[in-house]
């Protein structure tokens, strides 16, 4: 049978007719998707979030051992070997204050005694010398005297009928302080390879915290620029803060200092960061200047951190 030339035909026409539209269709989506102007930036979804570079990134310390600790939210900002447990130096008489606190009351009286005399460095006390408890602590925060810490801790060894390691090590119990112990209550180097007190600049942080909970009083002179006692024999005695930048150092509101040949140059200090914000920065194994440097470049890049804007 022949094929009917007339269906054909009309069949080929209506495929040309097809094909001719298809590239016009195409075309014109071509067109339409060149020409046609984006979107705005709501119609297309949240966009990634841009994260702020942290401040901490470049900070570069001569610490071995650092921690930046919010005390409010129990938040580490930045650590560097936060758990390291290195040589507390005179930041061993914040143990010290903190369990003198639990057990002398602020007027009890204190006597200096002779072994107390020759304890390295001159507070100008004599032995025999008698203070109210909260006065001599403070002192011992203040100027890091050596003298007063001592004489602190026979007292409440002597009031509580326990050795001095046993009153720490309850102490630092107390306190939650798992890295801590110490030596004796000053944080004087025992020996050329032994120190005074050990800890890690985490639980450092804490205590500092501890102790302003528990001796609010005594912990609020650390960042008086001197101190002056007297002593119930009526004989005054002053010393100037062992943290030079004491009065430059913006929102501090405690700070203690520690320097021996075994610890190097160690430093804790508490600073409001916001409103009712206080935040810890401690540093451990740093050198006798450096570990100021290093607590204002953490509190510097603490405050950018908060405030969610670049370092300059």
């Amino acid at each position: 049978m022949e094929p009917n030339l007339k269906i054909l035909a009309e069949e080929s026409r209506g495929k040309r007719h097809a094909a001719v539209a298809l590239i016009l269709s195409a075309l014109v989506l071509a067109a339409f998707t060149f020409f046609m102007p984006s979107a705005p930036p709501d119609m297309l979804g949240p966009a990634a979030p841009v994260l702020p570079p942290d401040p901490f990134a470049n900070v570069s310390l001569i610490a071995r051992s650092a921690i930046v600790l919010d005390l409010t939210t129990g938040e580490t900002l930045f650590e560097k070997e936060a758990e390291a447990q290195l040589p507390l130096a005179s930041l061993t008489k914040l143990l010290t204050l903190y369990a003198a606190s639990e057990t002398l009351s602020p007027s009890f009286p204190v006597a200096i005694s002779e072994a107390a005399i020759r304890q390295e460095g001159d507070s100008g006390f004599s032995a025999g010398e008698t203070f109210a408890f909260s006065d001599l602590a403070r002192f011992a925060l203040v100027a890091s005297s050596n003298d007063a810490a001592f004489a602190i801790a026979e007292a409440a060894a002597g009031a509580r009928a326990l050795s001095g390691d046993s009153l720490l090590a309850s102490a630092a119990e107390a306190a939650g302080l798992s890295q801590t112990y110490a030596v004796n209550g000053t944080g004087l180097d025992a020996s050329t390879a032994v120190a005074g007190g050990y800890g890690s600049a985490r639980d450092v942080a804490l205590l500092a915290q501890a102790l302003m909970e528990k001796a609010p009083d005594i912990a609020r002179a650390a960042t008086d620029t001197s101190i002056i006692i007297r002593s119930a024999e009526g004989k005054d005695h002053s010393l100037k803060n062992t943290n030079p930048d004491i009065a430059t150092l913006s929102g501090l509101v405690f700070s203690k200092t520690g320097y021996t040949d075994l610890a190097g140059g160690n430093l804790v200090v508490v600073f409001d960061a916001g409103i009712l914000h206080p935040v810890a920065v401690a540093v451990l194994g740093s050198t006798r200047e450096g570990r100021f440097r290093d607590a204002e470049r953490l509190m510097l890049a603490t405050r950018s951190l908060l405030a969610g804007v670049e370092l300059p």
